[in-house]
């Protein structure tokens, strides 16, 4: 895909996997606009990417809180009158025993990994569709575990693999529901899991020694993102650069409401923004 005049939001987008697809997809001529929570290492991003020729500015928000989630879309908006791909990528690893809650009390990896994505790519539908042929890429895990809907904030049982692999399932359930819905629209969603244990933060964190290079999961994501031969595919899972299948639940119809209808709740009343994909 030609990206010269695309322009492109990759959350999490200061560090590892994220930095180094805002690195590739400015040097391809995209307009990138970088998000992350550290003010210092995004303006050192953009610094770079505008370096290499590229264009970028820097977004803050903290994902954790969804009051900033919509104050992420606010700012999009009257930066760019169009967005071309929208690269959910900010996530939380599997360290820590003991279970956190977001901003607004809910499981931590759930609300960052899943429910950040999916209230940010509600606010940002319009956009996606006026820029139509549009792209959703959601960085999802190989790591997936079926979610437990008596149980969704893991009240019970607690642990922080679970809670990974719980939210980036939901990430999977969530691209295929939302391909349905996009049918028609010029816009797709596909999700994958770019690479296994890659050279970043997250890992290190987690107390595994990496064994795969942010480069191999950058070119993953990448072709999700760009790629001509995905041109019009929708509601796909990827293991790194090939088609692959996710968990079964993601292809439960029957989950796939439940977890909307949850997720709906969760968020609370749309933006008027937003309401303007459903008028």
């Amino acid at each position: 895909m030609d990206l010269k005049d695309k322009t492109i939001l990759i959350t999490g987008s200061t560090d590892g996997v994220g930095r180094v697809v805002a690195q590739r997809l400015g040097a391809a001529g995209a307009r990138v606009l970088v998000h992350g929570r550290d003010a210092a290492r995004g303006k050192a991003i953009v610094a770079e990417i505008e370096t290499a020729g590229g264009r970028a500015e820097f977004l803050t928000a903290d994902l954790a809180s969804l009051a900033e989630v919509r104050r992420l879309a606010e700012a999009v908006r009257p930066r760019t009158d169009r967005l071309d791909i929208l690269i959910n990528n900010a996530g939380i690893g599997t360290a820590g025993a003991k279970r956190q809650i977001s901003a607004d009390g809910y499981e931590l990896r759930f609300a960052v990994n899943y429910l950040a994505g999916f209230l940010l790519t509600s606010e940002l539908l319009p956009l996606l569709k006026a820029s139509a042929p549009a792209r959703i890429v959601n960085v999802a895990s190989a790591g997936q575990q079926a979610i437990d809907f008596g149980d969704v904030m893991l009240t019970n049982g607690y642990s922080g693999v679970r809670a990974y692999c719980q939210s980036k399932l939901a990430q999977i359930l969530f691209t295929v529901d939302l391909a349905e819905e996009l049918k028609g629209t010029g816009v797709t969603v596909n999700a994958l899991h770019p690479a296994s244990y890659m050279n970043t933060t997250m890992v290190r964190q987690a107390g595994v020694t990496p064994w795969s290079s942010v480069e191999t999961g950058a070119e993953a994501i990448v072709n999700l993102a760009a790629s001509p031969a995905l041109e019009g595919r929708s509601g796909l899972y990827f293991d790194g650069l090939r088609e692959s299948r996710a968990d079964a639940q993601a292809y439960d119809a029957k989950a796939r409401r439940q977890l909307r209808s949850l997720s709906l709740d969760l968020i609370g009343p749309a933006s008027p923004k937003s309401k303007e994909q459903h008028s």
